[in-house]
Parts: structure tokens; sequence; C-alpha cells
């Protein structure tokens, strides 16, 4: 069953993507939540005029995106932990602590935004992945050190 995404949803996609789902996914938890709508053919026809009108906004927003990942690319951090005489850390660094540093150095990012595949839970060398537009994202080395 074809549906109109209304919002972004993880691991299926997008606002305003059309997806296939399985009729029960559709009729008893996305239509229902406000989450999709049905892909008729006049909702495809709104959909398609209303993304030529936003194409413009869209493509400023994708832009500003693309000049804070430049400015990102060359950034490296360093975060102070507490840590045992093995090197291993009390707790963990979390991407709360990432956009902090981030703010230290100047940038303003939502910590929602920036993603650390790995737990960091020894100090060493990481990367961080900060998703500022569903096509740019930029990684971001920090190096775990013992304080």
């Amino acid at each position: 069953m074809e549906v109109i995404l209304k919002e972004d949803i993880l691991n299926l996609g997008y606002k305003d993507d059309v997806v296939n789902v399985k009729k029960g996914y559709a009729r008893n938890f996305l239509i229902p939540q406000g989450k999709a709508v049905i892909a008729s053919e006049s909702a495809k026809k709104v959909l398609a005029e209303n993304q030529k009108q936003r194409a413009h906004k869209l493509a400023q927003i994708k832009a500003d995106a693309q000049a804070i990942a430049d400015k990102l690319e060359g950034v490296s951090l360093t975060i102070g932990a507490k840590t045992s005489s093995t090197g291993t850390i009390f707790g963990s660094v979390t991407n709360i602590q990432i956009a902090d540093a981030l703010k230290e150095k100047g940038f303003e990012l939502d910590r929602k935004l920036i993603l650390i595949k790995d737990q960091v839970k020894e100090v060493g060398s990481y990367k961080a992945i900060a998703k500022l537009h569903k096509e740019v994202s930029v990684e971001i080395p920090f190096e775990v050190v013992a304080e």
C-alpha cells in the first residue's frame, strides 16, 4: 500500500516521501497517528505542487547546512573525562558532551543531530557524525583524554 509520509520516520523515510508499506501498518498505525496519508492520485498531485513551491526554500536550507558542514570539516575536539588507572571512563561520553564542546568552539548544534556509533567507554580517538540535513552530514573526530 502506497502512503505519503507527513513526517520523518526512522527506517522508513522522510517527510513527503511516497513509500510502500504493508496495509496493516498503514491502516493501524501510520494513518491514525497522522504520520501518513493514502497516496491517491489527487494526493500525489497536491504533493507535487507543494514540493515545487518549496523547492527554493529547501535549496536554501540545504545550502545553509552545507555551509555549517564546511566549517565543521576541520574541527577536532578534545573531551576530558574522569578515568580509572586503567584508562576506563567512569560513565561514558555522549552526544551532550560533544555538543557542549562544539558550543565552546563557537558552533551552536543541537545534540539530537549528533550520532556516536560506538559507546565511548575508554580513552582514545573516536568519530561522531553530525546529520545537519537529510543529504548533508559531517564526521567530527574527537579524542577522549583523562582529566
